[in-house]
Order: structure tokens, then C-alpha cells, then sequence
């Protein structure tokens, strides 16, 4: 599954971008629009974008839980060479595990409070965009969805901007690579 990122203008055209894609078979699940207007866009009953999608919960939460996971191995190591409660006791290993596995879940806890209030990676490259006013539409599809979205895109809404392709939808780590705008009335040598 690909992400498609347009940038739409105006609220207008965007309830109609949503129109089309409704009427070519993408469902409201999977097309989100990032906006400074969120009460617009509830007005028109377009799907608005999630948490997920615009905070960096979940990528901040994978580093916060590898962190304590490497803490918690230092912590348990540390613990296995000063024998802290003597040479003759000896700790059974599910005590250890837990450990780790307590220093994991907090890294993970305090990595999403991080992520809370983080704007999410993939969407900082539109951040001036969203700030201006206009619409930044994120299209979930299928492969065999792909080429008919873009078709009705490009012949029935040229004012919204194509401005991305994202083919690790599901990767927090990977980064969205802003498509180069067309240069009007100049057309690319070709090779």
C-alpha cells in the first residue's frame, strides 16, 4: 500500500477531490486531509487526519523502547557484575527479563509522551503549506488503485498538487521526499 499527497488549494476543492476518489473506490478509511481548518473540514464530512499521522507517537515510541531496552540491558549487566546482594545469592533469570522488560516499556512510554507533542517527520516538508491554508489530501492505495487515483487526479483536478509518494506507509523511520514541481511551460530534455 502507497500514500498519495496532494496539496489542494481550497476547502472547495478539496470536498470534491474526496467526491472523486469516493466515486473511483477509495473509501473514507483510507483518505485523510491535513488541515489548519479542522472545523471545515468537519462541516463538509471530510475524514480528517489522525494522531498517527500527525504526531510522531509511534516512531518517538520505537526509539524510547530500543533506548530502554539498551538501558535496561546496562542496568541488568551492572547488576550481574557488583552482585549487590552478595556473592551466594543468586537471581533467577525471569527477574533479569523483567527487568529489562520494565526499562523497555518505559522507554516506550516516555518515547509516545515525546511523540505527543512532536509534529510527525513525514509531514514537516508540508508544514508551510498546511500554514498557508491549503490542504495536504493523503490517499491510501492499493497497487492495482494506483494508476486509476492518479488518472482522475491529473484529468479532473489539476489544481491539486501531486507532492508525494510515500511506498513505506507502515515505516515510521522512512522520509517523504517532496515530487519537484513542473517548471510551467518548460518541458525536461529527454535522454
Amino acid at each position: 500500500m502507497k500514500c498519495i499527497y496532494y496539496l489542494s488549494p481550497t476547502l472547495k476543492c478539496t470536498q470534491d477531490v474526496a467526491d472523486d476518489l469516493h466515486r473511483v473506490g477509495v473509501e473514507d478509511f483510507y483518505l485523510h486531509v491535513v488541515s489548519r481548518d479542522e472545523s471545515g473540514l468537519n462541516k463538509q464530512h471530510i475524514h480528517s487526519s489522525n494522531y498517527l499521522e500527525t504526531l510522531d507517537i509511534v516512531r518517538d515510541g520505537f526509539i524510547g523502547a530500543a533506548l530502554g531496552f539498551i538501558v535496561g540491558l546496562i542496568g541488568v549487566s551492572l547488576l550481574m557484575y557488583f552482585k549487590p546482594f552478595g556473592p551466594t545469592v543468586e537471581v533467577p533469570t525471569l527477574v533479569y527479563a523483567i527487568l529489562v522488560g520494565a526499562a523497555t516499556l518505559f522507554g516506550a512510554w516516555e518515547g509516545g509522551l515525546t511523540g505527543i507533542a512532536t509534529e510527525n517527520k513525514k509531514l514537516r516538508r508540508f508544514r508551510d503549506d498546511i500554514a498557508a491554508g491549503k490542504y495536504l489530501i493523503l490517499v491510501y492505495v492499493r497497487k492495482h488503485q494506483e494508476a486509476t487515483v492518479r488518472k482522475m487526479m491529473e484529468e479532473r483536478h489539476p489544481d491539486a498538487e501531486l507532492v508525494a509518494v510515500d511506498t513505506h506507509v507502515i515505516n515510521p523511520f522512512t522520509d517523504v521526499d517532496r515530487v519537484a514541481r513542473p517548471s510551467h511551460g518548460v518541458t525536461a530534455p529527454r535522454v
